[in-house]
């Protein structure tokens, strides 16, 4: 029945990433691979929630005191006027959010700009509304911007960019200077810019994370996505949303309504509780979340992974496999769940290259990054540590060994 799929379904496939998954069930190994909390959420949201169900709110919904709310929040953090009536579509989470609003802008050819290493989600959507992706890669260690490389890569047929900052699965948060460059290009370029901003307020070390919205020029040509699910502990919820000028939006409406119809009608409920939020809370989980980094990435040193850049923001740490090291970043993490027990992600799935490279381009690094996520329990971190310096007390840190294809 292959025969009867899309061009674009043929395109997809099982990746690493997923067979390793499998491989770290059966080896009960500790899971520092996904990026999703496994400690509970707020009890007060929790609590809405069941009272949104016991009183029946579980039909087809649309709550629009959340639009409300996420505009008044925009204004008092960036200072953007937004139009809670025309200008928020809220979705079944960010991911939905980032696909409609790419379905509701991109036409077959138009060319997207994508930073990478970037989330998979991106470039999948990207392909099945018939754009072409073009990667501009972020320079290692830091993940620094080239702003030559970016300007480069604009062409008559770039519509859009997609800024994740944030940024997964780096930790890079996008500084005031690049963000201005990407600014000034998308404005002298008439370009559209779509950013996933749902680590917005998970930022360490007194960084802040600005929405590119707020630069001049350019509220009127983004559309901001987001949701409840990182700051929340809620993954599961799938409450997100798109703000975006009226016309846009609009579109971003009738393509959910037509894919989900509504989001889950308790958890919008629920929502309204969680953006009444005090800075309280936000402070407290970036707090908790800056120690968690700081232990992991101690844990992971010990091991002999490289952490030569400090994540600033989201809740993953890149980790670099050491020069001596010469297995590929697979073949780590397969050692990592069959010797120590610990699972993470291995950072080729993050990397790209355009169709066209250029000559001479040096690309090795993409098989030298494992992504782990601390955003688990004092237990799973406790228990992922103990696992890490047992195997480093009875085999050593990584040794040298035959390098193997990605």
């Amino acid at each position: 029945m292959k025969e009867k799929l899309s061009a674009v379904a043929k395109t997809f496939s099982p990746s690493p990433i997923q067979q390793l998954s499998h491989l770290a069930q059966r080896c009960n190994a500790v899971n520092l691979a996904e990026g999703f909390p496994d400690f509970p959420a707020p009890p007060l949201l929790k609590s809405a929630a069941v009272s949104a169900i016991n009183s029946d709110f579980n039909q087809y919904r649309h709550v629009q005191g959340i639009c409300d709310r996420l505009a008044k929040i925009v204004k008092d953090t960036h200072g953007l006027e937004v139009d809670p009536l025309t200008d928020i579509a809220i979705c079944c989470g960010q991911t939905e959010a980032f696909a409609a609003a790419i379905f509701a802008i991109i036409d077959p050819g138009d060319e997207v700009i994508l930073f990478d290493p970037s989330y998979e989600t991106y470039d999948a959507c990207i392909s099945m509304a018939g754009g072409v992706p073009v990667y501009v890669a972020l320079d290692p260690p830091h993940w620094t911007l080239d702003s030559e490389k970016f300007l480069k890569s604009f062409t008559s047929r770039t519509k859009a960019v997609v800024l994740n900052s944030p940024h997964n699965p780096t930790g890079k948060v996008f500084n005031k200077d690049e963000l201005e460059v990407i600014a000034t290009a998308c404005c002298t370029n008439d370009c559209l810019v779509i950013t996933d901003e749902v680590y917005e307020h998970i930022t360490y070390d007194k960084t802040k994370h600005i929405s590119l919205a707020s630069f001049q020029g350019m509220q009127e040509r983004t559309i901001i996505t987001s949701s409840l699910s990182k700051t929340f502990s809620v993954t599961g919820w799938r409450i997100g949303w798109a703000i975006a000028p009226a016309a846009i939006a609009s579109a971003i409406k009738n393509i959910h309504v037509r894919i989900t119809d509504s989001a889950p009608a308790p958890f919008q409920e629920a929502a309204l509780t969680a953006l009444e939020s005090q800075p309280q809370y936000f402070e407290s989980l970036r707090q908790d979340y800056e120690l968690r980094r700081d232990f992991l990435a101690k844990i992971l040193a010990e091991v002999g992974l490289r952490i030569r850049f400090k994540a600033q923001g989201s809740f993953f740490i890149f980790a670099e496999i050491p020069e001596e090291c010469l297995l590929s970043d697979v073949d780590c993490v397969k050692k990592l769940i069959e010797e120590a027990g610990v699972v993470g992600v291995p950072g080729c799935g993050f990397f790209h290259s355009n169709k066209l490279v250029e000559f001479g381009t040096d690309i090795f690094y993409h098989k030298r990054y494992i992504r782990f996520a601390f955003c688990k329990s004092d237990d799973t971190l406790a228990s992922a540590a103990q696992n890490l310096r047992e195997f480093v007390n009875r085999a050593g840190a990584f040794d040298r060994s035959e390098s193997v294809e990605c």
